[in-house]
């Protein structure tokens, strides 16, 4: 029997994102797992579709990320697949976000997650602005057009 192969380079990504925000600034964050939460990441078992990101007591979480756990965790030490995860930012950054948010009206959303150079699970965070109805159908009138276009050259060589 073969062992499925894992890639090293394995990133999460958050695609509704780009779709609902304008994304203004991008920080990169540690996040606390438990052992049996890393493993199950690394099987890919994770969907960041409806997470989001909060600042609670000076500390930032991200709530709502879904980390299925693997068959082979035991029974009893099966974490909450949904639980509330602490992200590692430097004090002066959560600081910068916290007044981003509470001013400007500005969201915190997770773009992606990924292991760095190190094999450390990073999470890569945004500040974004929500779009209006008539900017996401603006968007997807030039994805298309700029996919009919790619088509066309590519019919026509």
């Amino acid at each position: 029997m073969s062992k499925k192969e894992i890639s090293k380079n394995q990133v999460f990504k958050n695609k509704k994102v780009f779709h609902d925000y304008i994304i203004l600034d991008t920080y990169e964050a540690g996040i606390v797992l438990e052992g049996s939460e890393v493993k199950a990441v690394r099987d890919g078992r994770v969907n960041l579709k409806d997470s989001h990101v909060r600042i609670i007591k000076n500390e930032i979480f991200v709530l709502n990320m879904h980390i299925t756990h693997l068959s082979t965790a035991h029974s009893t030490y099966r974490p909450d697949e949904r639980r509330d995860r602490k992200l590692l930012l430097n004090r002066k950054e959560i600081e910068k976000l916290f007044t981003k948010v509470t001013k400007d009206g500005i969201t915190l959303v997770p773009i992606k997650m990924y292991f760095n150079s190190k094999n450390i699970l990073k999470m890569q965070i945004a500040t974004a602005q929500g779009k209006k109805l008539h900017d996401k159908r603006e968007d997807l009138k030039k994805r298309t057009m700029k996919r009919e276009t790619e088509q066309a050259l590519k019919n026509y060589k």
